[in-house]
Order: C-alpha cells, then structure tokens, then sequence
C-alpha cells in the first residue's frame, strides 16, 4: 500500500515538475523555433537569450544532480536511478551530431516539441512523429544489438 501511494505521490509531483517546466519553457519564448534559430544564427541577428535558459537550468541541474548523488532513495523512498556511464563513445558523438542537426534544422528541442504539440501547429506535429519514429528505430537498433552480443 506504501509502495502504491509513493508512486502516485510520483506521478503527481512529475506531472507539476513537468507543467511548471512546460511553463517555464513558453515564458521564456523556448517554445518559440524562431527565438531557438536566433540564438544559433551567429552570423545574423544573434539572440543570446537562449543561452540564459540553458544556464539557469545547468545551475538548478548540478544542485539537483549533488543532491541527489548524496542519496539512495527520492524523498518519496523509491529507489534513485543515476547516470553511471562517464565515458564518451562514438554512439554519444553520433547520437548528439543527430540532436545537434534535427535541432539546427527545426528549431525545435524534444521539450518545447511537447508544449508546441499542445498548439496543434503542423511542424510540431511533424517533429514529435518524426523524434518517436526515431526512438523506435534505436530500439530496434539496440534489442538486435543485445541479442547478438549473447
């Protein structure tokens, strides 16, 4: 029964974590692919606010992750799950020239997609497919690769 209330406690808390974020994202114009292609148009009219965004974030992201670190379990008492590999491979390189590009080319980052698919707006329609397609595709790309490794 503790186990059960401590997961909807979860939920619940991801679910607020996720529209404040959400929020965040819209007030300060991330949501916007036109303020993203700003600040990655260095040669035009360079806009460095995205940059603010993602420092703020980092900042709140090495207290979370200290914290966390210092911990085995959430303050709910679920088990912590952490990042452990601390090496960067070809598929890191690969995967983040993929992110790099797709976010170049759009505008769009996998976060902002979700508060632009509330919107209805076409490309954002296109991206969240397209970013599920190719979620799909590295499962199927790792159960293989897992299964010819045994």
């Amino acid at each position: 029964m503790q186990k059960n209330f401590s997961n909807i406690i979860a939920v619940l808390f991801s679910l607020l974590s996720g529209t404040i974020f959400g929020l965040g994202l819209i007030l300060a114009g991330m949501s916007n692919p036109a303020k993203v292609l700003a600040f990655l148009d260095l040669a035009g009219l360079w806009d460095p606010s995205l940059a603010l965004v993602m420092a703020g974030a980092i900042g709140v992201g090495l207290v979370a992750f200290a914290m966390a670190k210092k911990r085995s379990t959430s303050f709910l008492g679920l088990k912590m799950h952490l990042p452990s590999l601390r090496i960067i491979d070809k598929r890191l390189v690969i995967g983040g020239l993929a992110f790099g590009i797709g976010w170049g080319l759009s505008g769009i980052c996998p976060a902002p997609a979700f508060v632009l698919l509330g919107t209805g707006t076409t490309k954002a329609i296109i991206f969240v497919v397209s970013m599920l397609i190719g979620m799909e595709i590295f499962e199927k790309i790792e159960s293989y690769r897992n299964k010819s490794q045994r």
